[in-house]
Formats: structure tokens, sequence, C-alpha cells
């Protein structure tokens, strides 16, 4: 089904056999390629497992150093809930947001095989659902633990933030417990932009959902729907990870993308693949009116239309239900 409305592209930058283990230059160029290229935002894959080469910088570490790199490309890793701590991964998060001003995104990882729990040596969850759903309620719960306007920085007094409003936040799940407030002051989208697949949309509550269905079409009211594609422009190639994968000519893939009823789509290319991307599929794209880069200065959450959440705890403090 054809339609005018903007399809926001995504890009993965660690995709099967699309990102050896590069160093800090590598990675500058490849996001600066990404930024160039007009896609809303890059994400970056990560696992509790390292990778056959022994050694890969954490995922959220990539892109914190790629938020120096850039000034509109949202910057999107994947942190596992199962491997890390909920307040830690908040602060994480939370940092990104800050070090890009707005434009930071989280994919809530679940890996639970017995090999990524042994990392942190801890058994699996009898119920895998419902300790991602507490983690993700967790880090957003922190992440209202500041109000916008805690920080006040009254020179004439020394007082650096408003005690009345950080918040403490006492969770206390089957598997984990936290206390807060953040160490770290609100994002500054309200919340981090998140994604989740789809296994996981009903007990997240993502802003975006990722499928493998690309016939899915957009429901109103809904979280935004990205599929997820491969590209190899010069492979037919099985796809070992079971993602659907283009195969043909860059124009054949604008026309494709062109008749989604998706909201986006995040394409994971392989190396040869990304240049093709950048200098024959986006600019088409934009020429038929269906891709636009984002501003400069654009939050995430303002390139992907998403409104500010608010803070819950600040509306609590007024009284009103």
């Amino acid at each position: 089904m054809s339609t005018s409305k903007t399809l926001h592209l995504a890009v993965e930058l660690d995709s099967d056999g699309a990102a050896p283990e590069t160093g800090p230059r590598a990675l500058a160029d490849v996001v600066a390629d990404a930024e160039r290229a007009g896609y809303a935002f890059a994400t970056f894959d990560d696992a509790p497992v390292p990778p056959a080469s022994g050694f890969r910088i954490d995922a959220t570490v990539r892109a914190a150093y790629s938020a120096t790199e850039t000034s509109r490309l949202g910057l999107v890793p994947t942190s596992h809930v199962l491997t890390a701590e909920p307040f830690h991964l908040a602060a994480q998060l939370a940092s990104l947001d800050h070090a890009t001003h707005g434009r930071a995104g989280w994919i809530v990882g679940a890996a639970a095989t017995p090999e990524a729990l042994a990392t942190v040596g801890r058994a699996a969850p009898d119920d895998l659902r419902q300790e991602v759903a507490d983690v993700v309620e967790t880090v957003r719960r922190l992440w209202d633990s500041w109000e916008d306007d805690a920080v006040i920085k009254d020179l004439a007094t020394g007082r650096y933030l408003d005690p009345d409003k950080v918040h403490h936040v006492d969770f206390v799940g089957k598997t984990f417990s936290v206390k807060g407030p953040l160490i770290t002051p609100r994002p500054p989208q309200g919340s981090v932009v998140v994604l989740a697949a789809e296994e996981f949309a009903d007990v997240v509550r993502p802003d975006i959902v990722l499928t493998g269905d690309l016939q899915r079409s957009r429901a109103s009211g809904a979280p935004l729907v990205f599929g997820e594609l491969e590209v190899r422009f010069d492979s037919a190639d099985p796809v070992p990870n079971g993602r659907t994968r283009y195969t043909g000519s860059p124009a054949g893939l604008v026309t494709l993308l062109e008749e989604l009823d998706l909201d986006g789509v995040r394409l994971h290319p392989g190396p040869a693949d990304l240049p093709l991307l950048s200098r024959e599929v986006l600019p088409e794209l934009r020429r038929r009116g269906r891709h636009t880069p984002p501003e400069p200065g654009a939050t995430l959450r303002t390139t992907l239309g998403l409104p500010r959440p608010g803070n819950r705890f600040a509306v609590s403090s007024k009284g009103i239900a």
C-alpha cells in the first residue's frame, strides 16, 4: 500500500558480518556517514558474551563516543536487562541522553542463555517477561526521580538542587530491589526512547516496536512500528538470524520501502551496502517525499514525532490525580 507519510529509517551498525571490531576512528567515520545520509538513528548491538574475537567495547560506550562525532543522528545501544543492575542501566542511559542533548534511545535486550547469565553468575528467572517488565519500569521510575527543574544551581545559597523535587524510588520485585533517587538528573527527553522486540511489546510498552513482519500496518494510538530488514545487495545467501533479507538493486529497495505501511524500518546492511544506501536509497526516498532527515538540534523524540512524557512524581506532588 503506497503512502506519502514519512518513513523513518534507522541503521544497525553491528549487523551480522557488517562491523568487524573497529577502533575509534573507524567508528567515527561510520556514524558520521550515517548522519550525513539522514538516518533518524543508528543502533549498536551488544551481547553479554564476548564475540569470537574476544573483545568488543560496550554498546552504550560506543554510542557515548559517537555523541561527540554527531549532532543530529539518534544513538541507540542495546542493553540487556538480565545482566545489568537496573540502577546502573538507568544512570548510563540518562547520561547518554545528556551527552547527546536528547538523541538517545535504548533497545531492551533480554539475553537469557546460560552463557549470558554466567557472565554475572545468576540463574535464569522463573518468568522472563515479568523480569523484563520490572527492569524497564524501574528504569523509567528512576529517570523520573528528578523533576525537570530539580537542579537550581543557586550560587547565593550554595544549593545545587531542590531536595523537594528529587524523589525516592523504592521498587521491590521478585528478583531485585532498587532504592532511588538516581544519581543523574532526568534525561533531556524526559524518558529515553525505548525500543523492544514484538514479543515484549505488551509488557514493556515501548515507544517503538521492532517487528519482522514488513506487511504489518501501523495502528492508531499504538507505539511506532519499525520493520526489521537485512540488506545485502550482492548476496542471496540464507539469513542465519531469520530476518527478512532484501537482495535486489538499490532502486528495487526504494520501491519496496516506499510501499510499506510502517512507521519506520531498521536496516541491517553489510559493510559494502552502507555506501549504496547512503548514495542511492535514502536520497531517492527523500526526492519522493517519503524520508526526511532529522533537523539540527532536534531530540530523537522530536524527530520521531513522539511526545515528551510528563514526570509521574511532579504530577503527584501537585495533587493532580
